[in-house]
């Protein structure tokens, strides 16, 4: 019989929590120490991780030297569907606030995804996407973003500020012309498609299955900047 099996824990800077990093049978589950039990993500189901990149990956993919900006590593899967709707000249930017989640992925973790962290376009940045989105005005062609379970769904209320109109406008300005926003949410949320429009997107809604085409749906913001 599959259980559970704690293997590490990695401190949330800044937070006071901690990510717990299980076993269950061949998966692995990240949870968060001391929470209700849900799972924030496995390595059974990732279809909806697979898909914020790579719908808009394959939009800017013909693109000269295209430099895209993922925030949240996570268990690797969006970071890998990127490289592969990627070519070799492109550079792929992964923000990531909690340095024992990078650390799993480059261990056994990763194997599950194929170990994109060690492709030679992957660049790790330890720390805050916000800051990022603030620095390098221009600095991207698209930007994933799965910091949390969307705008509905925060965990962490810091991460507030990236689904906020002043989040969105960030993301905007560190877009280049006709750039593209993808937004991960374990639920719809009509307010925050309003907000993308507001801050100069045009923006859609896809829902997406999280393992293949059945379980869960999740929903995927897809968001063009108008200029």
């Amino acid at each position: 019989m599959k259980r559970f099996e704690l293997i590490d824990t990695a401190e949330i800077p800044d937070d006071g929590g901690a990510l717990c990093l299980f076993t269950y049978g061949d998966d692995f589950v990240i949870k968060i120490q001391g929470g209700n039990g849900n799972q924030l993500m496995n390595t059974r189901m990732h279809g909806s991780e697979d898909a914020l990149a790579e719908i808009p990956c394959k939009r800017i993919a013909q693109r000269a030297q295209p430099r895209v900006l993922i925030g949240g590593l996570g268990m690797g899967f969006t970071l890998a569907s990127a490289l592969k709707h990627l070519g070799d000249s492109a550079e792929v930017h992964v923000a990531e606030l909690v340095p024992g989640l990078v650390d799993w992925n480059r261990g056994p973790l990763g194997e599950k995804s194929g170990m994109p962290i060690d492709d030679p376009r992957t660049r790790i940045r330890l720390g805050d996407v916000a800051a990022i989105l603030r620095d390098e005005p221009q600095g991207f062609d698209a930007i994933m973003l799965d910091v949390d379970n969307g705008p509905e769904g925060l965990t962490r209320k810091s991460n507030s500020w990236l689904y906020s109109s002043t989040g969105l406008d960030a993301c905007a300005r560190a877009l280049r012309p006709k750039g593209m926003l993808a937004v991960w949410s374990a639920s719809a949320d009509r307010a925050f498609s309003q907000r993308l429009t507001q801050s100069g997107f045009k923006a859609e809604e896809v829902q997406v299955f999280a393992h293949g085409n059945r379980g869960t749906r999740h929903t995927i913001w897809i968001a063009e900047k108008r200029n």
